[in-house]
């Protein structure tokens, strides 16, 4: 029933993309002089239809995506000498640039639209620094608790996300030095960090210690203990011996409270799509190159501007994650076989619903 579900869903939110895509076509093609002929949501056979003006508007019978068919789209089609001039390809280039790339830009612009729902509906958790380890190089830096991220190796920052996501597409070697721009009480400091290299006995996961489910983030370490038990990114972990884990925060807590022995097997379930599975994780010795702090992973409500704003930053954040993502699979620090097609998409799709 999940999986159904899971489907229904998928299609539902592919359609609205396609005819938010195909709407901006439509409304362009119109404003340009271009005749549009039919302007359709789903495909196949048509079971309702209305001729409004010179527009036959329908839907048909397969609720998946939709379709703009423009007079004179098809170079083939016999042309009206008088309405030669409302044809696609009579107008002139910029307006047929036009036309083609509204496409785009309307489902950049619903992007926009839910990412600023998504704030309303769950808040923002703003980049301020917590849980600074004293003798840290965070520590060392100057940096402390409460202070709030503007940069971070260069990178503009906006929300934790930013910061998370900047400490997971960067490799951090103790050679390194990394550049803070931080506000501490209406006042902009930089700081430089320069990790240490520390031996710890760890999964070898990176995930996000907030109220979001454990998730494996990518990339997961090829010789980590989680990877060699066959664990991949972007599994989530719903207990250790026996124990829950709600959520990142309880990971860590429990982790913290519990540190891991060397060799000494945990049995760890996990669910990976809609299926759930148990796998024996041995943590192992790892050199790691630790900073010293965490971000803030609580969400809160903002007002109406700050809706816009950190709206705009969730919408920023996304495009950057894909960007950052597509640099690891290129450079091969994620493998090809990681990255989720049509059936994974749908299976998170799947867990997103179930989640909420």
């Amino acid at each position: 029933m999940q999986r159904i579900i899971s489907i229904l869903i998928a299609i539902l939110i592919f359609s609205i993309l396609v005819i938010f895509h195909e709407f901006g076509h439509f409304i362009v093609a119109k404003k340009s002089g271009i005749k549009v002929l039919e302007f359709s949501v789903g495909m196949g056979p048509r079971i309702f239809s209305k001729q409004k003006g010179e527009t036959l508007y329908s839907i048909k019978a397969l609720p998946l995506g939709g379709s703009c068919m423009m007079y004179g789209e098809d170079e083939d089609e016999e042309k009206l000498d008088s309405e030669k001039d409302r044809a696609f390809g009579s107008k002139s280039v910029w307006a047929r640039i036009a036309v083609v790339a509204a496409g785009p830009v309307f489902n950049f612009i619903l992007a926009l639209v839910v990412a600023i729902g998504l704030v309303i509906a769950g808040g923002v958790a703003k980049p301020y620094v917590v849980d600074v380890e004293k003798d840290s190089p965070t520590y060392e830096a100057g940096i402390r608790n409460g202070d709030v991220v503007l940069r971070y190796d260069g990178a503009k920052i906006f929300t934790s996300d930013d910061v998370m996501l900047r400490q997971y597409t960067t490799t951090t070697k103790q050679s390194e030095k990394i550049k803070v721009v931080y506000k501490r009480k209406g006042k902009k400091h930089t700081a430089t960090i320069k990790p240490k290299e520390k031996q710890r006995i760890l999964l070898g996961i990176s995930y996000s210690p907030t109220d979001l489910p454990v998730t494996a983030l990518e990339p997961v370490l090829e010789d980590g203990a989680f990877a060699k038990a066959g664990g991949k990114a972007g599994d989530t972990i719903l207990s250790i011996d026996g124990v829950e884990m709600k959520n990142g925060k309880e990971f860590a807590k429990y982790t913290s409270n519990h540190p891991f022995t060397e060799g000494k097997k945990l049995s760890i379930v996990i669910k990976r799509g809609n299926k759930e599975k148990t796998i024996e994780v041995a943590p192992k010795m790892m050199t790691v190159y630790e900073t010293g702090f965490d971000v803030n992973g609580i969400r809160k409500k903002v007002g109406p501007l700050g809706c816009v704003k950190y709206g705009y930053a969730t919408f920023r954040y996304n495009i950057n994650m894909v960007v950052q993502s597509l640099k690891l699979i290129f450079t091969g620090s994620v493998k090809k076989e990681e990255v989720s097609g049509p059936i994974g998409i749908v299976g998170a799709i799947g867990d997103t619903y179930e989640q909420s």
